[in-house]
């Protein structure tokens, strides 16, 4: 170990996120791209970055309980018991590892592992305390790694070592904050809703209480949140237009055009003017900013950044929930790419979900109106209940407690201690 830094972050997760230049990650995961080379990528806009407006891990719970429930409140005051009684014990030791840690590793770091995992009630108390990583050790690190949202993958990799190591104070703090926002929202939200939890990237559909759907989804980068909000889902269009913000077209669109004069025409933008009437691109003076003043439109089809699908509902933000053709982002662990609205995976499982008792709409028959390729809105008869929500920590039961990285620092955590080396 090269020692311990403190620094102003936004949670562990994201902090161990940073070092994904490190070794430990080195040659198994891509760097993501920067804004830029997305927005100069010679095959599509990557529009879906721009407007603002089947993965590895399981899901948030194997049980059929809402997040916003009730009974969640309640378990969660239950975790937050469980947790008291760690701290007043002195809560767990610091997991300091010099390598990864893995079936059939030999270190004296697998002893603070196992003590550690104990007291979280990831791995009974009578696995014994060799210093040799066995299969029951295993078992209880994934179990932790499925309760952070991980991959259980049973290998103590970076994210896996930030996560073992918040202390047990921050993890009571972050229940008790959570339960407050959980026991706001615990009151009847709708015979069907739709949630999305903004930390935890995934979506549910519900209906008379049961969970009968979950997404994986995009959300928010860190400068340019996703909001939380209360709404009613009324409209979902299938292979929608885009239109981009006056914000996108000043800061991305103009600079790109000065660089590439056929980038608009290549990812079929077209340009319309206040009266409605269309502006070939080599007309506007790149040069200066009066682009502003026109509308740009992104014609339906695969490279639009909607791709199939947007999901409509009222709010002051400005965002929505939409498909994308970058599906390959959801087998990502941190999927916080967006400019604020929510990408959603198999989202035409979800419209078929929202449509079919409301509308009549089969996935057939949605599935024949994307492919025939017109922009199709269709109304919600009874609108749908959306909330967009901020949980970080939450448990549905069997005293599993789940916890998400704060990626929005909005659990006042504050200043972590946090791993600056590599395994």
């Amino acid at each position: 170990m090269n020692g311990f830094q403190k620094s102003d972050r936004r949670f562990v997760l994201k902090a161990a996120g940073a070092l994904g230049a490190s070794a430990l990650f080195s040659g198994k995961a891509s760097a993501q791209q920067s804004l830029g080379e997305l927005l100069r990528s010679p095959q599509r806009g990557n529009w879906d970055d721009q407007f603002d407006a089947s993965g590895a891990r399981k899901s948030s719970g194997d049980s059929r309980l809402p997040i916003l429930s009730p009974q969640t409140a309640s378990y969660v005051e239950a975790g937050i018991n469980d947790y008291r009684a760690i701290v007043t014990r002195g809560g767990w030791p610091r997991v300091n590892a010099t390598q990864r840690l893995k079936v059939g590793v030999t270190d004296p770091a697998v002893r603070d592992l196992r003590r550690r995992l104990i007291i979280s009630g990831d791995l009974p108390a009578n696995t014994g305390n060799s210093a040799t990583f066995d299969t029951f050790l295993d078992a209880g690190l994934k179990r932790f790694q499925f309760r952070h949202g991980m991959v259980a993958d049973g290998v103590m990799g970076n994210y896996t070592f930030a996560a073992l190591n918040v202390d047990a104070p921050t993890r009571l703090n972050q229940l008790e904050t959570n339960l407050v926002r959980l026991s706001a929202m615990s009151g009847f939200l709708g015979e069907r809703f739709v949630m999305v939890n903004i930390p935890g990237t995934e979506l549910e559909a519900v209906r008379n209480g049961r969970v009968e759907q979950r997404h994986k989804t995009i959300v928010g980068r860190t400068d340019r949140e996703t909001p939380v909000l209360s709404s009613k889902i009324h409209e979902v269009i299938l292979n929608p237009y885009w239109t981009s913000p006056k914000s996108i077209i000043e800061k991305d669109i103009i600079p790109l055009m000065r660089k590439d004069p056929t980038y608009l025409t290549r990812n079929k933008i077209r340009l319309f003017d206040n009266n409605g009437e269309e502006v070939p691109p080599e007309l506007v003076d790149w040069s200066t900013n009066e682009a502003v003043n026109l509308r740009f439109r992104q014609d339906p089809g695969k490279i639009n950044a909607m791709s199939s699908t947007k999901i409509n509902f009222y709010n002051e933000h400005a965002v929505y929930m939409h498909d994308t053709p970058q599906q390959s982002l959801f087998g990502k662990f941190l999927r916080f790419e967006s400019s604020g609205c929510v990408r959603i995976q198999d989202i035409r499982e979800l419209s078929t979900w929202l449509l079919s008792s409301d509308s009549g709409y089969t996935r057939n028959m949605i599935e024949e109106i994307i492919d025939s390729g017109e922009s199709t809105p269709i109304e919600l008869r009874t609108p749908v209940p959306v909330y967009f929500v901020y949980i970080s920590a939450w448990s549905t039961g069997d005293r599993v407690v789940h916890f998400r990285d704060d990626i929005y620092n909005r659990d006042g955590v504050g200043v972590l201690e946090t791993a600056s080396t590599t395994l």
